[in-house]
């Protein structure tokens, strides 16, 4: 495995870098960044200084205006972009839509992809993507899914309710997975201004980062045409884990931009501030942390590059994917709270962005699957011998 960048890599990065610094970070403190994220006013402007930059939607297919980066190159602009909690949406890589960009262009016909691909990767419209339920709905099971898709006619009907649906206020389009009558799942593509969509509420957060906050979306006699399947009918659970696996990853290459922005932020603290006599970072309790934190960036840099590389192989990357994210989202989580400890009382507050990189980052141990989940996920594979393609092709 060769982790080095090449030129063209390595001055896609700089760009980036210096992008987010100079013409993202000053808006973090915008008034239009509110409890529920940027607003949609807000939201525009930051897609017009990345396309101006040319690096709107890097991720997307070159024919549709984007960048075509594969996952390795994704793993180093992402976590550029990430170094702003606003990055990810002036890029237009932010969740769900980054995850739904891969989906719609791994499963959507032709004709999908031009009426609901294209705007997307342009930054003209959002989307959500709808599938956790309330109690006692799919949530990490998705087995459990009750939401229903009946056929009648051309159409399919549409009855359920899903929460903690990202981006749901102001999307424009969603993706639906519904119960099929014989028991499978499909994915459904709606518009979310049609008769039977409706979004109940914007459920309060710790996190404040995605446009849209996280809403409750009731369906209620939502009629699709059946030419609105996304994919083939009765894949929706396949379909599923083609979305996940690869967003659990670019989950953890954003987060760790914010992981690397806190320590930053935290390492210039130290070196400034004194405390009995010293520079704060030089007492040995300090430094330690500086030190823990320093591993634990290399170690859920190195889970993404490898799993990336291996993506990048065509590899089905399942177990990767898990095991990163478990790693990745304890790593960055133990970053930000060690952060937030040496800045002291303004790690607290909002006189540093720590505070909401802190709330921000508490969800991601729990989105895209808890690590409980996958850890045991993780272990039923092991116990069975079906765990980790890369070391299975060594014969290790």
């Amino acid at each position: 495995m060769d982790f080095s960048l090449s030129p063209e890599l390595a001055e896609l990065q700089a760009r980036v870098r210096t992008f987010v610094a100079e013409q993202i970070v000053p808006y973090e403190t915008d008034p239009r960044y509110g409890a529920h994220g940027p607003s949609e006013d807000l939201r525009g402007e930051l897609i017009a200084l990345a396309r101006s930059a040319g690096l709107l939607t890097p991720h997307a297919p070159r024919e549709l205006g984007g960048l075509g980066l594969g996952h390795l190159a994704k793993a180093v602009v992402f976590e550029e972009a990430g170094y702003s909690s606003l990055g990810p949406t002036a890029l237009n890589i932010h969740a769900p839509d980054e995850g739904n960009i891969h989906l719609l262009e791994a499963v959507a016909s032709p004709s999908q992809k031009q009426r609901w691909l294209r705007p997307l990767v342009q930054g003209r419209v959002r989307s959500c993507f709808c599938m956790t339920e309330p109690p006692p709905g799919a949530g990490a099971d998705p087995s459990m899914l009750l939401t229903t898709a009946v056929r009648d006619g051309d159409d399919y009907v549409i009855d359920g309710t899903k929460w903690l649906i990202t981006g749901a206020q102001g999307a424009g389009f969603a993706i639906i997975m519904a119960r099929m009558e014989d028991g499978s799942a499909s994915m459904f593509l709606a518009d979310m201004d049609r008769p039977g969509i409706r979004v109940a509420r914007t459920m309060d957060a710790l996190d404040s980062c995605f446009t849209g906050g996280h809403g409750v979306v009731r369906f209620e006699g939502l009629r699709v045409p059946a030419s609105d399947i996304l994919g083939e009918p009765g894949q929706g659970f396949r379909y599923a884990q083609v979305r996940l696996a690869p967003a659990r990853l670019t989950h953890c290459m954003r987060w760790l931009g914010q992981a690397r922005r806190a320590h930053d932020e935290a390492l210039a603290h130290a070196r400034q501030r004194q405390a009995f006599g010293r520079p704060l970072g030089e007492h040995q309790g300090v430094g330690f942390m500086l030190a823990d934190n320093d591993m634990d960036l290399w170690s859920a840099r190195l889970h993404i590059w490898h799993t990336a590389w291996l993506l990048d192989r065509g590899e089905r990357c399942n177990f990767e994917s898990s095991r990163a994210k478990v790693v990745c989202s304890e790593a960055q989580w133990r970053v930000v709270d060690r952060c937030v400890q040496i800045l002291g009382g303004q790690g607290v507050t909002g006189e540093k962005v720590v505070a909401r990189i802190f709330a921000d980052m508490r969800a991601f141990r729990i989105y895209d699957g808890p690590s409980e989940v996958h850890r045991f996920s993780m272990g039923r594979k092991i116990l069975a011998g079906r765990a980790d393609a890369s070391l299975r092709q060594r014969g290790d």
